[in-house]
């Protein structure tokens, strides 16, 4: 009687969740994760207040395996996908769960080579840690890790100390106010750090890996020019006690804001040449701007989402354009303006208030919505309202109205057009888009110099060579990218022109889109391999090589020690390249192809994998090894390399090629992987 009773219980109280029975305030927890079994052990202690008497309360836990229980004031057992606590609890009261646990994760905590870590978004923490998905249950953290003596461990809050027993550490952390579960963390791994300080007094640790000491620099180029602006410009201070920054392999997304701790793509690691095509600026800005956005005020529901992702987006503009000036941040507006508009125009448009919207519309249309907010009350009650919205609602949930709330408050100003426009309309507003784009005297040039597309090139050479000369980054390439597919001989001044700007991103225009090189101007073209821009080294490189082909082997030469962004797209592309060369050290082609076939396994993160795919694919380099290799890329959790290498995979089974090979590899893969062949049906 009693389990049947319970099972009905149990279903009702899912259902209606149960925020308005119980009020988890705390979670200690002690975890230790094997990489060798892929499995997480440790005692969880939770204390929670009664807010009406029940009989009984749940934590999500999936899968959770619960070992030994503390606690012997009511009873703990567990589901397929929650810890149940039964018992007479009295409204009012406060209890205490302590138990110990083991959860094997089929998601949110991931194992690459020797890192360790975690990505809870959305509602997933409580696949490795039992404890609310319901974001709007706030709870205090405190994280013990164990981990072996030679690694750091990163997790949410202050380190308060590190435990020593004969071969593991316990790293303790604490945090002083509550959060939603999604925003807990701790990655481990090879890290040292950079210790910096904020005008404020926060303490800030930028982590990176030893064989990436020279990057920081240019990683992290920016971090407290941001954090300064970003707590001048909301109005509010920094709301936890330090801020933490973590690059890890494999990453599922570009960054993550994790509460104190930002886990980002390794990808984002570069180089000062690295730095002009690929930096981590405006991760860094929108993650941290997250920590108010997200973290300090999180949306009731999905319908609000727009109050994270619009506002860390809208404030990591503002971060950049604190760094690289007025034009940039319109260039990013103007972008992103394009992209919503060719949405809407195709009959996709979402309004900001629809919870299945999608990306572009929570983030750049959430973003533009603020922009125009913005410019109709003005920087002060804008900034005020803000201010207020944050300070009122911290450590709480919002919804829509609780911001719009604030904005009325501190304005005269009749935003229902506004809200009926830009935050229920379904399609984008354009006309508003475009106007607010022609404040900027830059916009304006830009359009000007963008609407000549359209006229015969003798009509428009003045206005081109005119652009080309000192030219802005943007309208110089825009110059550049009119003058493809018009006759080379009635260009070459004008590219040549192009050439002496000496400007990275005009030369990049051309790397990019001449697609034949005039012999007029090869000694100009050659000297893209020198540009400080792996985007441009890369390009040049490739048509040089196919034009050229006498001089291919001084090309190789020129360019043999550059490895390129974290992804070694140069590199690769050179070994793909010295390999095709005939006569070009012979003696070491078969280390060249050895490297390159190689970058495949799964010791290289997804980034240098999918690259290395595309060249073995290519040059058909296939053998037991690299097909292997594939077969485990097509069961990887970062769902766009995987997505990348079934179409691959379906390429190859199509070919029956390699038939042979796939049939004789099931017996050295993964358990996963060796599933996902058989649907192949080879």
């Amino acid at each position: 009687m009693f389990l049947l009773f319970f099972g009905i219980a149990a279903t009702l109280r899912l259902q209606a969740q149960q925020t308005d029975i119980v009020d988890f305030l705390k979670i200690d927890a002690l975890i230790e994760a094997d990489a060798v079994t892929k499995k997480v052990s440790g005692k969880l202690t939770t204390t929670f207040k009664i807010l009406k008497e029940t009989d009984s309360i749940f934590m999500d836990a999936v899968n959770i395996q619960i070992n030994e229980v503390v606690t012997k004031e009511f009873k703990i057992t567990s589901t397929e996908k929650n810890v149940w606590f039964v018992g007479n609890f009295k409204k009012g009261n406060t209890y205490i769960a302590d138990f110990y646990y083991e959860m094997r994760p089929r998601q949110t905590l991931y194992f690459f080579g020797n890192e360790v870590w975690t990505q809870g978004q959305g509602k997933y923490t409580s696949h490795w840690l039992p404890s609310i998905d319901n974001v709007n249950d706030k709870i205090e953290f405190d994280l013990k890790i164990k981990a072996p003596k030679n690694k750091t461990v990163i997790a949410n809050g202050e380190l308060i100390e590190i435990d020593a027993s004969e071969n593991r550490n316990s790293w303790r952390f604490d945090m002083k106010d509550p959060m939603s579960s999604y925003l807990v963390a701790f990655a481990i791994g090879d890290y040292d750090k950079l210790e910096l300080v904020s005008d404020s007094g926060i303490p800030i640790e930028l982590y990176y890996k030893p064989n990436d000491s020279l990057k920081v620099e240019p990683t992290y180029r920016y971090s407290k020019k941001i954090f300064d602006f970003l707590e001048n410009e909301i109005g509010v201070s920094y709301p936890w006690q330090n801020y933490k920054q973590v690059p890890v392999r494999d990453f599922l997304y570009a960054g993550m804001e994790n509460t104190t701790a930002t886990f980002f793509s390794e990808a984002f690691i570069v180089d000062d040449i690295g730095f002009a095509d690929r930096n981590y600026v405006n991760v860094n800005a929108h993650e941290l701007a997250h920590q108010w956005f997200g973290n300090l005020v999180t949306a009731t529901a999905d319908k609000h989402h727009w109050l994270q992702e619009g506002f860390a987006t809208y404030y990591a503009l503002l971060a950049e354009k604190a760094v690289f000036g007025d034009d940039y941040y319109y260039w990013q507006l103007y972008q992103t303006a394009e992209q919503l508009k060719a949405m809407s125009d195709e009959g996709k448009g979402e309004s900001l208030l629809n919870p299945e919207a999608s990306s572009l519309t929570f983030y750049q249309k959430g973003a533009w919505a603020l922009h125009i907010l913005r410019e109709r009350i003005g920087d002060e009650p804008f900034k005020l309202a803000v201010k207020n919205f944050l300070k009122k609602h911290k450590f709480r949930n919002v919804a829509t109205e609780d911001f719009l709330n604030e904005v009325k408050m501190v304005s005269d100003v009749d935003i229902s057009a506004f809200e009926a426009d830009w935050l229920q309309q379904t399609a984008f507003q354009s006309e508003d888009a475009y106007q607010a784009l022609l404040k900027s005297p830059f916009i304006k040039k830009f359009f000007e110099v963008s609407a000549l597309r359209v006229m015969p090139l003798p009509e428009k050479k003045n206005q081109l060579r005119t652009a080309l000369t000192f030219p802005n980054d943007f309208i110089g390439q825009e110059a550049v990218y009119q003058l493809q597919g018009e006759p080379i001989s009635k260009t070459v001044q004008l590219y040549k022109r192009a050439f002496e700007s000496n400007n990275i991103y005009v030369r990049q225009a051309i790397a990019l889109s001449l697609q034949t090189i005039p012999n007029e101007l090869q000694k100009e073209y050659e000297g893209l391999l020198n540009d400080d821009s792996y985007v441009t080294r890369e390009a040049a490189l490739y048509q040089l090589w196919i034009q050229y082909p006498d001089r291919r082997k001084e090309y190789l030469n020129r360019t043999k020690g550059v490895i390129g962004f974290q992804n070694k797209n140069v590199r690769q592309l050179w070994l793909a390249l010295a390999i095709l060369t005939e006569g070009y050290t012979t003696s070491e082609k078969l280390n060249y192809l050895n490297e390159l076939k190689s970058y495949s396994a799964s010791v290289y993160s997804f980034e240098i994998r999918q690259k290395a795919f595309e060249y073995i694919n290519e040059l058909q380099l296939w053998d037991i090894a690299t097909l292997e290799n594939l077969v485990e890329a097509c069961v990887h959790p970062a769902w766009r390399f995987s997505k990348a290498s079934k179409m691959l995979m379906k390429t190859i089974v199509e070919s029956k090629s390699f038939n042979n090979e796939l049939k004789s590899i099931e017996a050295n893969i993964s358990k996963e992987a060796a599933e996902y062949l058989k649907t192949l049906k080879i």
